[in-house]
């Protein structure tokens, strides 16, 4: 494995901030289709920020139909988490990248051995969405040891003396939850998205980013003007399963950095 060096996620984040800018963080999944890396590399060169990449899990339980697809469809031609990890290793991609998993992966692996992985391959964040913040014990130390930041989720529900627990752990980013139920495509952004904004922004100086619910640029623009920026997940990956390409999500990633910088 060629590991190209890549910059902190929480750093880079940060500083684009601060600088002004409103961040954009597409979501691929690892592993679909023979071009999955190209497209990440292309998204990492047509102006996103960080990248995030999922891991296929046989139960995606926070994810909609679309990446639900993605994940069978990865799965059944024979992706795996260490060889996703790997091939990330390998990739072009000049930003931060951050993996989306489930704690069972985490867990058979051992959070030590995970933690490392991830680090050797140039990973410098991690989103396990299904550990929260009082159940961090171990995997949070090992992934601080390896510099894997521990992005942590706020959801709309979370009650205000959680909120401020999960931003005081919280790495790399805050990762506000748009709405309660799971990922997918919506027409309209909904208020709860501009609420917990605003709750998290309140709380934290970490860069705060808006997932769950933000389809298209337009939505992604409202958001941010409380937000610091987005994760975009089920629109990229419907553009993945439609054959698009890296032709494609770059495309998509420009569409969203215009309405983002306009």
């Amino acid at each position: 494995m060629i590991v190209t060096s890549r910059p902190a996620l929480e750093e880079t984040l940060r500083s684009r901030r601060d600088a002004g800018r409103k961040l954009l963080v597409p979501y691929v999944t690892g592993g679909l289709g023979r071009d999955w890396v190209a497209t990440l590399e292309a998204i990492g060169a047509a102006g996103a920020d960080a990248v995030e990449v999922g891991l296929p899990f046989s139960d995606p339980m926070m994810d909609g139909p679309i990446i639900q697809q993605a994940s069978v469809a990865a799965l059944a031609s024979g992706a795996t988490a260490h060889g996703i990890i790997s091939a990330i290793g390998s990739a072009e991609v000049p930003i931060p990248v951050a993996v989306m998993t489930y704690y069972n992966i985490v867990a058979r692996t051992g959070h030590r051995r995970m933690a490392q992985l991830l680090a050797d391959a140039g990973i410098t964040g991690a989103i396990v969405p299904d550990l929260p913040v009082d159940e961090l014990d171990g995997w949070a130390e090992e992934a601080d040891e390896a510099g894997v930041a521990t992005v942590l989720l706020a959801a709309p529900s979370t009650p205000p003396e959680r909120l401020r627990m999960i931003a005081a752990r919280a790495r790399g980013f805050l990762y506000a939850v748009g709405l309660m139920g799971v990922t997918g495509e919506r027409t309209d952004l909904a208020t709860s998205a501009v609420d917990i904004a605003e709750r998290c922004k309140a709380v934290t100086d970490l860069p705060v980013l808006v997932g769950i619910g933000i389809s298209t640029p337009a939505q992604a623009a409202e958001v941010s003007r409380v937000a610091d920026g987005v994760v975009v997940g089920s629109a990229f990956v419907h553009r993945m399963l439609d054959g698009s390409g890296p032709d494609g999500a770059a495309q998509l990633v420009s569409e969203f950095r215009a309405a983002l910088d306009a």
